[in-house]
Parts: structure tokens; sequence; C-alpha cells
């Protein structure tokens, strides 16, 4: 595992982490409101990845392949490729196409290296660095008319008036939910063979992959740095947010009280009319009625992701029931330190509550909720999260803390126990050691797991990506552990034996005579997180003590006949 750091820092206290050694840091930063960012230095990473993202669309094949052989020789793991729905299931409800997966997925796994498949459910074109089109089955759109469900019913739609056709619409899970499961089935079925090359599987959760609103999408406005635009005024939303207000106050009489009106009707419920006052006025989060309002915009998002991971935890049920899956939230860092609208990007995208202080660390600042979505799900669920190289730009007109917002979202799924990986927002910046310092840092000083770079021709085909990523695998894939064991009778050879993580029996080499005992050591390169282990020797003779390593230490210590891992030598 990662060696420690010999970095002298000023120590405000200290905090006891599994597999960390870490200094607490505490900045304020003058955004309009004191805002804490905490850092912690960690200097191991159990579980380690390094992925890369495959081009949208592979065109050509034997570039394709020279890629990954220096992808390999760098060091990654596995590459993330996205399934297209829009390309699978073109031609009709559940006729499928996969030659072109059949191809790929071949072709990476000839190559030595794992993968990570995204059932993108998510238009591809239209966003920033796209240079390929795939759009959404276009028979989805009358797919429920003869209930009464019609194409635009599945659009979001924005304050502007504009339909958004990138993704369907939260809002019609209790339809769509089912084409989703229907598709992760069929895939599972058509790639069983490959269980055990998937390291993990990604499921897209709104416009680019990423469990958001389109909120700053090409539809609307578009343009960096805007503040977005809210997307709760389809149909379906509407009668969504009245339904759930009449769960929360339980009656017309109790909305009015809590918000000091004098409806007569539910149907008076309703989105603001005129969403540029209810930003300027501070409504969402200065009034009841805001709040209430935001509150159901970000839980709806929330209740999306978890839909989504029930309905792919329903459909791999088979052959990859044991795969980890994973959901990504996108790196909204612009806005934050707006001395009008502090965190207005975020909150029109739906990562934030207002009914929260969302400038401290106790609610994630405000991130609290929706990073909730990847825990307690029955099943392991990672949480990406993108901006790990950018820079705090905290001035006009952006007013960035990326830098910052990556800590936060750190540490927060830190906080729940919930496993986080980094991406780069754009494929330039791990062309630049700026981009890489960045990321280093993170890495350096909060909890991610693992690395998704964007993309992967930008570390294979560029001197600086190349390097830098090649340097950071080898920084942080040492993952060695080293297993003592204190001998029970004298024997030729003692051989660890593993499962549940881990597999084989593996030979130990004897390590010297302490505390009046002979022992044995066995290193581990890339150790797993997590494996079960016992012990037996070149006389047959077995200890069949079952021993659980969970990340305890790099260095761990047992004696014979005895389940407990000792972090010392007994």
């Amino acid at each position: 595992m990662k060696k420690n750091h010999l970095w002298i820092l000023p120590v405000l206290f200290f905090l006891t982490v599994s597999c960390s050694n870490i200094f607490l840091e505490q900045d304020n930063l003058n955004t309009g409101n004191s805002i804490e960012t905490l850092r912690v230095l960690y200097t191991e990473k159990p579980g380690f990845t390094a992925n890369v993202m495959a081009p949208l669309k592979v065109t050509d094949w034997p570039d394709f392949e020279r890629q990954l052989v220096i992808a390999k020789n760098i060091g990654i793991d596995a590459v993330s490729i996205d399934v297209w729905w829009g390309d699978v299931e073109a031609a009709g409800d559940q006729i499928f196409d996969w030659s072109y997966y059949d191809t790929i997925f071949q072709k990476v796994t000839s190559a030595g290296l794992d993968l990570v498949p995204i059932m993108s459910f998510h238009q591809c074109g239209g966003n920033v660095g796209d240079d390929y089109t795939s759009y959404i089955p276009p028979w989805i759109w009358n797919h429920f008319t003869s209930i009464g469900i019609s194409a635009d019913d599945l659009k979001y739609k924005s304050e502007t008036g504009a339909f958004n056709t990138e993704y369907i619409s939260l809002w019609a899970d209790d339809y769509i939910m089912a084409e989703y499961v229907e598709f992760m089935n069929a895939f599972e079925q058509q790639y069983a063979v490959y269980a055990a090359d998937i390291d993990e599987i990604n499921i897209s959760g709104g416009t680019a992959g990423e469990l958001r609103y389109p909120s700053y999408n090409s539809h609307d406005w578009g343009a960096y740095p805007n503040r977005g635009t809210f997307q709760f005024y389809g149909s379906l939303a509407i009668v969504d947010f009245r339904d759930s207000l009449l769960i929360k106050y339980g009656t017309l009489s109790g909305i009015n009280s809590a918000w000091g009106t004098n409806l007569t009707s539910i149907n008076e419920v309703n989105p603001p009319s005129d969403a540029e006052s209810f930003v300027n006025a501070h409504d969402y989060q200065n009034i009841q009625y805001g709040r209430d309002l935001i509150d159901w915009y970000n839980g709806s998002l929330k209740q999306h992701g978890k839909n989504l991971i029930a309905g792919a935890s329903q459909a791999f049920d088979n052959q990859f029931a044991n795969i980890i899956l994973g959901i990504k939230i996108p790196g909204v860092h612009w806005k934050i330190g707006d001395p009008d609208n502090p965190r207005i990007a975020e909150i029109t995208t739906g990562l934030i509550q207002t009914s929260v202080d969302f400038t401290s660390s106790s609610t994630g600042h405000g991130y609290a909720n929706i990073i909730n979505t990847a825990a307690d799900n029955g099943r392991e669920v990672a949480l990406h999260f993108t901006c790990l190289e950018m820079n705090n730009e905290n001035f006009y007109p952006q007013y960035s803390l990326a830098q910052d917002l990556v800590f936060w979202v750190a540490q927060e799924a830190a906080n729940q126990g919930i496993t986080i990986k980094g991406e780069n927002a754009l494929s330039d910046g791990v062309m630049t050691d700026t981009g890489w310092d960045n990321i280093n840092n993170a890495f350096d000083w909060s909890s991610y797991q693992g690395l998704t770079v964007l993309r992967m021709g930008n570390v294979t085909d560029n001197a600086t990506g190349r390097i830098r990523y090649q340097q950071f695998v080898q920084n942080w894939a040492t993952d060695k552990l080293s297993i003592h064991f204190k001998e029970y009778e004298s024997a030729s050879a003692y051989y660890l034996h593993a499962w549940n993580g881990l597999s084989g029996d593996l030979e130990m080499s004897y390590e010297g005579y302490f505390n009046n005992a002979h022992w044995w050591i066995l290193t581990l390169q890339n150790a797993p997180a997590n494996f079960d282990f016992c012990y037996v020797n070149s006389n047959n003779n077995w200890d069949g003590t079952t021993r659980v390593y969970a990340s305890q230490d790099s260095e761990i210590y047992t004696v014979p006949f005895e389940s407990y891992i000792y972090t010392y030598r007994p």
C-alpha cells in the first residue's frame, strides 16, 4: 500500500479512519458565508481502480487496439464503455442488436483489460466533447399513448417551456423503469460469459449519464456558467409535486398553514410562474414553499437513482449478481461562490437541498441526501464524481469552487461509508500538469478510491497524460499487504489458503524468530480490500480457523487457531 507522506502540516486534531493516516485542515473561504473545507491525508487506497473511458463509438478498430496496448502498459485496470440504449434497441421494443458490443468487449478483454459497461439510457450528442450521436430509441415516445401518456409527458419541461429529449423524465419512472430492466436483463443474458471480466456496471441516471436534471443543457440556455433552468414544469412533475405535499402535510389545509396561503384547490399548487423572480428573491431558500419545492426536486432525483439501482439489482440477478454497481453525480462547480445566489447552479441541477445549512459539513454542504442514493441498497454501489482536475476560480463570472466541491463530496461519502471514485470533467484536463496536480491532491487528501479518465486517447496519445497517469497508478496501485503468521509446528513450508475476494493456496516465506516464535510472511501486491483466509503447511496439517481481512492495516499478524487480526506482532 502507498507509503506515508513525509510532509509536515499544522495539525488541528486527529481522527481515526480505517486504512488511513490522516491530518485535518480547515479553511474558511470568503464566499458570502463561512464554508468549511476538510482535508484528510489518505495514505492508502484499498481496492484502488484505474480506468479509462472508451470512445463514445469506436470507428477505427486498429487504432483502438493500439491504444488498448498502451493503456495496459500504463497499468490501467478496465475500460469504461457506453452501451447505448438508442443503438442496441433502436429497431423496436425488445429487438436488440449487440453486434458492436460483441466486438468491443472481445477486443478489450483480449488486451488483458477488464470491462466497466455503462447502461447508457441517455442520448449521446449535444453535450461537451460529444463526437457521436445516438438518440433514445424513437419508439419509446409513443409507447404509452394507449394509456394516456404522451411523448411530452415523458420529457423534462423547463421554466422556459422547452422540452428535453436527451433522457426520459424521472417522473415517468412508473412507466419506463420496466423498459430499463428489460434492457439490462437482456444485457446480462447476452454477456454472461464476461462476468469475471466486468469490474463494475454503471447506470445512467440522467443527461450525460449523470444523476441530474438537464438544467444546463443546450436545449435551454446552454452556455457556461449560467445558473441553469428548473426542470419541474412537466405534467407528471406537477402531479407528483402536489401528491408529495399532500403526503407531507396531510391536507390542503395543512399546506395552507405551512405556507401561509389561502389555496382553495390542490390544483393551485404549482411550480413558480416566474422562475427568475423565484431565484432573485431567494424564495427557493427563504420561504417554506420554496424549501418544500427544492426538497421535493432533490428528493425526486434521489428516488430516481434508487429506482435505477433497484432495477439493476432485479435485472442483474444471475451471473452479474455480485458485480458492483455504480452511479455518477456531476461536479457542478460554478456559481458556488456567487455573491447574489450562492450554489444556485447546483440547486437547479437538483443536487442540493435548501432546507438545510448548505454551508456546513454536517449536511455534506447540502449533498448528504443525494449522496445517500448510493447507500443502503442491499447491494454495493460506488459513487462517481467529476471535476477532480479543476482549479478554484472564485471570481466573476464563474465563481467556481471546484476543488472545494471535490472535497465536500468525498468527505460526505466517507461519512456515509460509501465508496467514491473520481473523474475529470473535461478531457483536456488530463493533458496538463495542473490537472494532474489537482487530481493527485484530491487523492492524497480525501477518500477517492479510483479514477476513470475521460478519455482513453487523452492519456494513451498524449505524453503528459500518459506519463502522469502511469505515475499516478504506480503511486496508488501498490496496495501491498503483509500477512505474518506464527508457526504452530515445524514444517518446510506454510501456505495461506484464501477465498471470498482472494483465492488459492499462496506460499509464504520464512520471516525469522521473533518474540520466542518462528514467523512466516506473505506480501500481496494489489491486495483486495476484503477476503477470508486460513493456513495449511507442508505436512498437510491445517489451521482451519477463518480469519477475515477487512482492510485492518497494511501489516497484519495472526497466531495459530485464533481468528483475531492483530496490527502489531503479539
